[in-house]
């Protein structure tokens, strides 16, 4: 789920056609350069538009920050400018002009690494291109480059060398060693699609690292959940970091499919990962700087010494499981919805499913398919978007193969999502959902009629806003709304009361028979997992992980700019949280694994901006 329109304005007044937009962009880029070495920071913030946002991932902030307005850069130009050095601003292809925007890639160095980015220049009331939005981001560190095209390692040995051993021998005993003779920098717990592309950065930079994850199997988290599963989000949003999925891969990846991928992935990108393993405490020295993590590892116990601890247990978290009175006397089967084990078991009986997002859904359409009596109970509006729709009006600009066939890559599609900053993102999200609205009226009218109670977020900016803003209140629909409009899935309205031996029994008195009751209660913040693992004080000294203090609906302010302590320093030191759907994973994975492997070579990270807490989990 992604902002793909061009979030630009469109002014009356063309730009002059003698000044073309790459000779706009280059202008600004010179005299933007003219003035950083200048240390003049008046200048350059002189070049930016009165409602300018810089956006920077670790680049200049050693964190993932956005600063808005001139004030706000020029205090982190005086506090930056001079350890970052920036220089070698340039575009990386032709600018293009939307109206009086024009917009480019960019690329530059600093003191210490390389950077891409993305520009926005806006014709201000003078006549003068400012900046509009800025974004930076670190893509690698000066001599510690990834083993990348003209790095590429040998692989064979040519001549004569000590070292006897094969690749798979010197990869058996560096496995056998790793955790024991030696320990690693960073531990990642959990090894979903988060943990392993972490890993998959971290190993091609070079820093010792373990993934832990109690399943099995690579992959196992998405084999083992309810069998109808699917990915919602299509192919070309979903790649992981240097292997993308092939050209013959489904647009929505069943969730077996994707368990072996991220199986397989793991083998050939070679991620140390230790399966079966649990974690059962974690504590970290102060002084040393370093943590004690316990680990059950197949039934041995393990204690390793990592720096670094990161928490990629995904962005839900907890699974919120209610504790209503009667669960203890009702006789069928209930559980959360992460624990379903598909329709299977409950053909020909009655199941209801309290909660109404995209598990809620799935599960309903999947008991309703195979013969089971269904109803979905809906507590709370709930935002619901086609498929197709969202495909086509939502994503089709950057991740779709209309995307690739006009020159869109990977990269490139996401550093255009990043450049749009958090705080007017909603404005641009809104005429898609309005789109959206108009296209499928229809569908809306059946739903409600059917008594469906549908929002379209606090401020009508949709589904993607309510992703970042609280993780949860919506459904892609790929068939299940529909046969809520029809009557296929029954609905009932309003909170449970208690349970009895053989029925849910909702505050006004209703009475839903069941044989198994499904929790889709949706999940509580990442740091529930601190808070098991190392203690509610780190949690609390670290804060609520996820959304944006956008003052909406489960998302309380102040404003934080970003995404609250995700993938950059936490108020706990050398504890990161990492998680996300499959597009935040690859992305953000690169950018924490650069400020994993800075901290690892011991190179100097002032982290600006350090996100305040203000609010628990």
């Amino acid at each position: 789920m992604t902002q793909t329109m061009d979030p630009t304005p469109v002014s009356p007044r063309e730009p002059d056609d003698a000044d073309d937009p790459q000779t706009r962009m280059q202008r600004w880029l010179a005299d933007f350069e003219a003035g950083v070495a200048a240390r003049d920071i008046d200048r350059v913030v002189s070049g930016f538009v009165i409602d300018s946002f810089w956006r920077d991932l670790v680049a200049f902030t050693w964190n993932l920050k956005t600063v808005e307005g001139r004030q706000e850069i020029a205090d982190m130009l005086s506090d930056r400018l001079d350890d970052t050095d920036p220089s070698g601003f340039v575009t990386s292809e032709p600018a293009t002009a939307d109206g009086d925007v024009v917009t480019g890639f960019i690329e530059f160095e600093t003191a210490i690494g390389r950077g891409k980015g993305l520009l926005r220049l806006r014709r201000d009331d003078d006549g003068q291109d400012r900046a509009w939005t800025l974004l930076t981001s670190l893509r690698e560190l000066k001599g510690f480059e990834e083993p990348q095209r003209t790095r590429r390692v040998r692989g064979a040995v040519h001549g004569q060398s000590g070292d006897t051993r094969s690749w798979s021998e010197r990869r058996d005993d560096e496995e056998r060693d790793l955790g024991y003779q030696t320990q690693p920098y960073a531990l990642i717990v959990g090894g979903g699609q988060g943990g392993i592309a972490l890993g998959a950065r971290l190993r091609q930079l070079d820093v010792p690292s373990i993934v832990i994850d109690t399943h099995a199997r690579p992959g196992d988290q998405w084999r083992q959940r309810y069998k109808s599963l699917c990915l919602h989000d299509p192919v070309w949003y979903d790649h992981l970091p240097y292997l993308p999925f092939p050209e013959n891969w489904p647009v929505f990846a069943p969730k077996d499919k994707i368990g072996d991928w991220l199986e397989f992935y793991t083998r050939v990108m070679e991620v140390p990962y230790w399966s079966s393993t649990r974690c059962i405490s974690a504590a970290f020295d102060d002084a040393e700087g370093v943590w004690t993590v316990e680990v059950d590892r197949d039934g041995e116990r393990v204690t390793l010494r990592p720096t670094q601890l990161i928490l990629a247990t995904g962005m839900s978290g907890k699974p919120n499981v209610p504790a209503f009175p009667g669960a203890d006397v009702f006789r069928g089967d209930q559980h959360h919805s992460s624990e379903h084990p598909g329709p299977d078991a409950y053909v020909g009986k009655k199941a209801v499913v309290v909660g109404s997002n995209n598990s809620a859904h799935d599960i309903c359409k999947a008991l309703y398919e195979n013969g089971v009596d269904v109803t979905m109970v809906q507590r709370s509006s709930t935002h619901i978007v086609k498929s197709d729709s969202l495909m086509e009006l939502g994503l089709g600009d950057l991740y779709s193969e209309r995307a690739v066939a006009s020159g869109m890559t990977t990269e490139k599609a996401d550093l255009t999502f990043a450049s749009l900053p958090y705080r007017i993102m909603h404005e641009f999200q809104i005429p898609v959902y309005d789109a959206i609205r108009e296209r499928d009226k229809d569908f809306y009218a059946r739903l409600q009629a059917a008594g469906f109670d549908h929002d379209w977020g606090d401020d009508g900016s949709g589904l993607f806003m309510k992703y970042l803003r609280r993780g949860s209140g919506y459904y892609i629909d790929v068939g299940a709304a529909e046969l809520v409009a029809d009557g296929s899935i029954k609905l009932a309205h309003g909170n449970v009361d208690h349970l009895t031996e053989d029925a849910v029994v909702l505050g006004d008195g209703t009475v839903l028979p069941a044989d198994a009751v499904v929790y889709a209660t949706g999940y509580g913040s990442m740091n529930g997992w601190a808070a098991d693992l190392i203690g509610q004080d780190v949690a609390d000294k670290v804060g609520k992980v996820w959304g944006l203090g956008s003052d909406t609906t489960k998302d309380p302010g102040p404003w934080e700019g970003e995404q609250r302590n995700m993938w950059k320093p936490t108020q706990q030191e050398n504890l990161w949280f990492h998680g996300g759907n499959l597009h935040q994973s690859r992305h953000y994975s690169l950018y924490l694994a650069l400020q994993i492997k800075a901290r690892y070579e011991g190179l100097p990270t002032p982290v600006y901006g350090l996100q305040e807490v203000h609010h628990l989990s």
